[in-house]
């Protein structure tokens, strides 16, 4: 059997003094120090959940922004897109009317031109009626009687339009 003596006795006693001892020097300061460790990683999960929720309001944010930078570049490329149309339709615009001002001016010319050919051919048709009346009437008219019978044959000219032009 197990025999009690002293030595078994100062073993348990001593046994209990050490786990006295090592309760108040090892066991305090270490549990102490693992509480601390403990708060100190739930310290640090917790702010590492704050910041990911602060990241996700930020990402949020600059989305937000993104697509309205999108927006306001999307409007400005619309913007510069009918800006364009518009100094395109001004500059057909503007070329139709220098045509129409050229086709004017033109016509204008065409006209002048018109008028001077047909003062011209009256001129010649006076000349030439002078001329056939002369070599017709043989007989001594007077300057008077001469000039009606130009002048009539003129406003007969000038009634049918001979030639299609108005005289």
């Amino acid at each position: 059997m197990v025999d009690i003596n002293m030595t078994l006795v100062a073993q348990i006693l001593n046994f209990l003094i050490l786990v006295v001892i090592l309760t108040k020097v090892a066991y305090k300061p270490l549990m102490k120090a693992l509480a601390e460790r403990e708060e100190k990683i739930a310290n640090s999960i917790k702010s590492a959940e704050q910041d990911e929720i602060a990241a996700k309001k930020l990402l949020v944010d600059y989305q937000k922004q993104l697509a309205s930078a999108r927006i306001e570049a999307q409007e400005i490329v619309d913007k510069a897109t009918k800006l364009a149309a518009e100094e395109r339709e001004a500059g057909i615009a503007e070329t139709r009317a220098e045509i129409e001002r050229m086709r004017k001016s033109a016509q204008a010319d065409i006209d002048r031109d018109r008028e001077l050919a047909v003062a011209k051919l009256k001129g010649e048709v006076v000349a030439l009626s002078m001329a056939a009346a002369a070599k017709i009437i043989t007989s001594n008219i007077d300057e008077k009687v001469n000039e009606q019978l130009v002048s009539e044959f003129i406003d007969k000219l000038d009634a049918e339009k001979i030639g299609g032009l108005p005289c």
